[in-house]
């Protein structure tokens, strides 16, 4: 096959030509070019979220997860405790994170289909007054689940609480108005709705908060508060930074501007999702989760209950004809994903529902 595939992946995903063309130039780390295209990036990111005003905007080198233990570990301090709120795999590591990084935490886990609700959080802030932050997926990325962010940030705020808003899956592409919804952080990344490639996380971090972590950190490469104030003063990234990334993400955010910025690319992942939901329940593939609350950046569907189905065969036949899935991560019943984000159409979407049934026929799965 000359073509790569598409990646149908919560990220790594499909990138533009453009985008991987910008990766061709070396930078170097302390260049006043290359600070000048980190401090657009991150003045690109929080136009985003309305944020320049309440927020700063501190990269990270690294995944997603980098980003995650950094906010945690810079903004709870040590005497803190974390209220995680889990119903899905990132709930899960979110509250590893706190374990390992010796912070106090509670868990209150849903169902993988049962978001979390305001009326929930309102009742456990009442019964542990010891809890300072809670910390929300705000679309679960091991299903897809769409969490009632604006009600439950509410609740955060009215009980004095301080929100980390995990939003890898859905910042980009799902409306976060930082002037609407109160958050003390928000933590995204490079390689998912911006469609740039990974190796960068971002924590939106609100500045007094922010201000006053200095020697909360557990880790002197995680410190955000260490990183931001060497950028403030230098321009400059603390340790090298993965400039080619940088590099890649200034491009994709140029294009995110050029289509139309987050309504644009929320509306082409909604109409990809849709394509792909019909697509699906026309070959009798049924999805996982209610369409309410089904965010449009992963759709979670059902194996065929078929003794010819393996889904290693299946991934391999799919790849054969040029679309790369992912593998279910629910505990209990079996599963795959679909993506629905990266440089990808309805067009292609529908592609990819032919080519799923093309080789359930060949699996002799489907009798269509």
């Amino acid at each position: 096959m000359s073509h790569a595939p598409i990646l149908l992946t919560p990220g790594p995903l499909t990138t533009s030509i453009r985008t991987r063309q910008a990766m061709l130039v070396d930078w170097g780390s302390w260049d006043r070019d290359f600070n000048q295209l980190t401090a657009s990036v991150c003045e690109q990111l929080l136009a985003i979220i309305d944020g320049s005003t309440s927020h700063h905007c501190v990269p990270l080198q690294g995944s997603g997860t980098f980003a995650v233990e950094a906010a945690i570990g810079t903004l709870v301090p040590r005497n803190g405790k974390v209220l995680v709120l889990i119903n899905g795999a990132y709930g899960q590591r979110l509250a590893k994170i706190c374990k390992v990084l010796g912070r106090a935490y509670s868990t209150f886990e849903t169902a993988e289909d049962q978001p979390t609700t305001a009326a929930d959080v309102d009742r456990l802030l009442a019964a542990d007054l010891a809890i300072s932050h809670v910390a929300l997926i705000h679309c679960e990325t091991s299903t897809g689940i769409l969490n009632p962010l604006p009600e439950i940030a509410q609740v955060v705020q009215r009980h004095g609480k301080r929100l980390i808003i995990d939003a890898m899956s859905s910042f980009g592409a799902l409306p976060i108005d930082a002037r609407e919804i109160p958050f003390e952080a928000l933590i995204a990344a490079s390689g998912k709705c911006l469609e740039g490639v990974p190796g960068m996380g971002f924590v939106f971090a609100e500045k007094t908060a922010l201000a006053a972590a200095e020697g909360n950190a557990h880790s002197l490469a995680m410190d955000l508060h260490d990183q931001h104030s060497y950028m403030a003063k230098t321009g400059q990234w603390r340790f090298t930074p993965p400039t080619h990334v940088v590099a890649a993400l200034h491009e994709a955010l140029q294009q995110y501007n050029e289509e139309g910025g987050l309504p644009a690319r929320h509306q082409r992942y909604a109409d990809n999702c849709k394509t792909l939901l019909d697509g699906m329940a026309a070959l009798g593939l049924r999805s996982f989760l209610p369409a309410a609350i089904q965010a449009p950046i992963i759709v979670t569907f059902h194996a065929p209950n078929d003794p010819r189905y393996q889904f290693k065969d299946f991934y391999e036949r799919v790849k054969a004809k040029g679309f790369i899935l992912y593998p279910g991560k629910l505990t209990q019943v079996e599963t795959f994903r679909v993506g629905c984000i990266g440089v990808v159409g309805a067009d292609g979407m529908q592609a990819a529902v032919n080519a799923v049934a093309e080789v359930l026929r060949e699996m002799e799965v489907l009798d269509i």
